[in-house]
């Protein structure tokens, strides 16, 4: 069957392509706060008692957070739509499919932002569970923020799919420096690799350190790179960029 393409205006290729530089950035921007300045600087390991004292004592902190991660699932779900608009000329199929993968992570966030909701109320309102004392509640509250991160983890296996595929449409195309195309792509494998570690090696805390610096470190090198080059080259496109072969559908412009 011959594969159909979409072509787009310039206005509104343009305006997609800037508009998913501006959502990739407000997800990093989000996602870093909601990880390092949130749950890294109030959730202890081990310790489920200093962790519900340190909820208390900054929950407006801890509120913030949660908000930070509705701004971050928003975004993903916007910037899903936008790239398939950018990259559908490309090849129809792939773009569609990394839209799905996108949407599937999105999915996940969503459902992981009740490991942040629940233990706020486990810590702060005594009446929640009235059958268990204040070190059973602290105890889950912080079980349910570890769970939280393993939601983290099941949801980059999906996103890492989408980067690869992503990464393939942009060493594709002609309007797209390659080098990011490649880079999505190494981020892509660091995040699959990363997340079957977790789930197939007993002793993976001993080793967490290497492939936190060895995963993440590119992977931010690679999207933020590409929200830029997104965000500041993207106003320059157009339909000139060639489709990939088949039926084109004439699309109309963003207002």
């Amino acid at each position: 069957m011959q594969e159909g393409t979409v072509k787009w205006s310039d206005r509104t290729l343009r305006w997609y392509a800037r508009a998913a530089g501006v959502g990739y950035l407000a997800i990093i921007a989000t996602g870093i706060f909601a990880e390092f300045f949130v749950r890294s600087g109030l959730v202890v390991r081990g310790d489920a008692s200093t962790t519900a004292a340190n909820i208390r004592a900054s929950e407006m902190l801890f509120r913030s957070g949660i908000a930070s991660e509705f701004v971050m699932l928003a975004s993903d779900v916007f910037v899903a739509l936008a790239l398939y608009v950018v990259f559908c000329s490309v090849n129809r199929a792939a773009a569609m499919l990394a839209a799905f993968f996108r949407l599937a992570h999105a999915s996940i966030v969503g459902v992981n932002i009740l490991n942040m909701y629940v233990p706020l109320l486990l810590v702060r309102d005594a009446a929640a569970l009235g059958g268990f004392d204040a070190a059973e509640r602290e105890g889950l509250a912080l079980l349910l923020l570890e769970t939280h991160g393993f939601g983290y983890v099941i949801g980059l296996v999906f996103f890492g799919v989408h980067c690869a595929i992503l990464g393939y449409l942009v060493v594709r195309s002609d309007f797209v420096p390659r080098v990011l195309g490649f880079l999505l792509m190494l981020a892509a494998a660091g995040y699959l690799v990363d997340s079957f570690a977790r789930a197939l090696l007993p002793d993976y805390a001993a080793v967490e350190a290497v492939f936190t610096a060895a995963v993440f470190g590119p992977a931010f090198v690679a999207e933020l790179s590409f929200a830029l080059w997104l965000l500041i080259k993207g106003g320059s496109l157009g339909t000139d960029a060639p489709p990939s072969g088949g039926d084109s559908v004439e699309a109309g412009s963003a207002s």
